[in-house]
């Protein structure tokens, strides 16, 4: 089942759902539903009824699964914080804000994509961060909170010192990423550069004079995490049945994907209705070897600690299984 609403109405439409005797767990979960690539797993398990087969073995008869169509990033939070929603996927940096904001009571269930974010320019003086200047302008999903801007920032303190960690945050401006790229393609309102993902990194590259600047993983060291599952300590501790057959469906979607990538491609063009991408172009962008669906986290923790340093966050986890409930410490990770 699939519905849109914003965020008052997902508390009105929803409360019913995600309230519970202390008796018994919820026979039907709320899952905030997203389109693109890096949510395929999502997508699978969705089409493949992965929830709903798992929680039928485990004895719980006419489970069912709800996706909502979340009206932004803070109706998806709110949904979260007050139960409308039970699991979310978001960007690492918001979920270590949200665990620091709630005092631990949201946390990541696990990692679900791992995969390169691009700083690209049209800019020809720009060979490093260090030469962005004002006759720059930087898309970002969101200023100064996106894994994108979070980035910069690092990438900033790195080449300008710790103190200097928002020297290019008033180069920056929210867009969306469709919206950068036709932005960066056109120059317009004077974007010259972008910090991409997949699949419009690919189409930028080809603009006359865009060039690679720099990459998440060079910035952290490594692949990184760039989209996490998160749930609520409340409905982790109630519902312990729910939450697994939701993480097994999770673990049970990537295997699929794994195992056959082209399938998994053609059910994310009929799923998301696309019709820009071809079944090579999304199997091309899912078989990189830098690109990964994956339980672990990646450079979590470093991200966590930076936040923590800069004030983004007022209190750093100590480890990375501070962010994540316990079942996924099988996974390991950083």
């Amino acid at each position: 089942m699939t519905f849109r609403v914003t965020s008052l109405a997902l508390f009105l439409a929803l409360s019913l759902a995600s309230t519970t005797s202390s008796r018994a767990e919820v026979n039907e979960i709320v899952v905030a539903q997203q389109y693109g690539v890096s949510f395929l797993p999502l997508m699978v398990m969705q089409k493949r009824g992965l929830v709903e087969k798992n929680a039928a073995a485990a004895g719980m008869a006419d489970f069912k699964v709800t996706w909502a169509k979340v009206a932004g990033p803070s109706a998806m939070n709110d949904g979260l914080i007050s139960s409308a929603i039970h699991f979310a996927a978001q960007g690492a940096p918001s979920m270590i804000t949200l665990w620091d904001k709630t005092h631990g009571q949201i946390k990541g269930v696990s990692s679900m994509t791992t995969y390169p974010l691009y700083l690209i320019t049209r800019n020809p003086d720009v060979k490093s961060i260090k030469d962005f200047s004002a006759k720059d302008k930087i898309a970002v999903p969101s200023i100064k909170i996106s894994t994108q801007a979070i980035m910069l920032q690092m990438a900033a303190a790195k080449a300008f010192g710790e103190k200097e960690y928002g020297k290019l945050d008033p180069l920056t401006i929210s867009l969306s990423h469709p919206d950068a790229t036709l932005a960066f393609t056109n120059n317009t309102a004077g974007v010259n550069a972008h910090f991409s993902s997949s699949p419009f990194y690919e189409q930028e590259m080809k603009v006359p004079g865009a060039k690679l600047v720099t990459t998440n993983y060079e910035i952290l060291g490594g692949p990184a995490t760039a989209v996490v599952v998160t749930a609520s300590a409340k409905f982790h501790d109630a519902n312990p049945k729910a939450y697994k057959a939701f993480y097994d469906g999770l673990s049970e979607a990537i295997a699929i994907i794994n195992s056959d990538k082209r399938a998994a491609a053609e059910l994310y063009l009929a799923a998301a209705n696309d019709k820009k991408n071809s079944v090579d172009d999304i199997l091309k962008i899912i078989s990189d070897k830098d690109y990964a669906y994956t339980l672990k986290p990646q450079k979590v923790l470093k991200t966590a600690k930076f936040m923590a340093e800069i004030g983004t966050i007022k209190q750093a986890p100590k480890a990375v299984g501070d962010l994540f409930f316990p079942e996924n410490g099988k996974s390991g990770g950083d």
